[in-house]
C-alpha cells in the first residue's frame, strides 16, 4: 500500500518550454532542480498521508544506488538528478530552469501524457515539519478520460524535497479531493 500510495502521489523523452530563470539575489546563481530533491543515501522523510478518508504516517528513506544511476528509496521508487532535472524512471518531477512558467510534458505510456508547469518559484512554504524560503510549486495534469483530469500539486523546499502534495480529480467541472501528503519530519543523512 505504501509503494502504491507514493507512486500514485508522484504520478502525476520530455518536451520543454522554458521561461527565463532568475537568480535568488545579486551574485547568486539561479537554483537548479537538483537543489530541491536531496538524494544522499540515508535521507529520511516522514509524511502524513490522507487518502480515501484514512490518515496514516509513512517513512521514506533513500537506501541504495542502482547501476543505472538511480537512487532507490524504501518504497522501491527510484529517482535521479540529471542535467534536465529530477526524475523517476518514467517522468521528470521538476525541470530546469526553476522559474515560474517553466513547462514540460512527460509521455509515461502510449495512453498517458502528463503536462507539468511551475506555478510559482522562490516563495515561502510550510508543512508540519517547518517553514522554508525559496520553494517551488509544480502542477501536473493527466487526462484520465474525456472530461476527467487528475491534477497533482507538489511543493518542493530547497534541500528538503517534496514537503506538500495534493491530488484532485477534476470531473465535469467539479474538483474532487483524492489525497494529500505533508512532511512532518525531515532527517538528512548522518554526518
Amino acid at each position: 500500500m505504501k509503494r502504491h500510495l507514493l507512486l500514485c502521489a508522484f504520478a502525476l523523452a520530455a518536451c520543454t518550454t522554458t521561461s527565463k530563470a532568475t537568480s535568488t539575489g545579486p551574485g547568486k546563481p539561479a537554483p537548479t532542480a537538483a537543489d530541491f530533491y536531496p538524494l544522499a543515501l540515508g535521507t529520511t522523510w516522514t509524511y502524513q498521508v490522507k487518502l480515501l478518508g484514512e490518515t496514516r504516517t509513512i517513512e521514506v528513506s533513500t537506501l541504495r544506488k542502482t547501476g543505472e544511476g538511480f537512487v532507490e528509496d524504501s518504497t522501491g521508487a527510484q529517482f535521479m538528478v540529471d542535467g534536465f532535472g529530477v526524475r523517476d524512471q518514467k517522468r521528470y518531477l521538476l525541470r530546469n530552469p526553476i522559474a515560474t512558467g517553466t513547462k514540460w510534458t512527460n509521455v509515461v505510456s502510449v495512453s498517458s501524457v502528463e503536462s507539468y508547469e511551475i506555478l510559482s518559484a522562490h516563495q515561502p512554504c510550510d508543512a508540519p515539519a517547518g517553514k522554508w524560503e525559496g520553494c517551488v510549486v509544480v502542477e501536473s495534469r493527466n487526462r484520465v478520460e474525456e472530461g476527467t483530469t487528475l491534477v497533482n500539486e507538489m511543493t518542493f523546499a530547497p534541500g528538503v524535497g517534496i514537503v506538500r502534495l495534493s491530488t484532485v480529480l477534476e470531473s465535469n467541472g467539479k474538483q474532487i479531493p483524492q489525497s494529500t501528503l505533508a512532511l512532518v519530519k525531515f532527517q538528512p543523512p548522518p554526518g
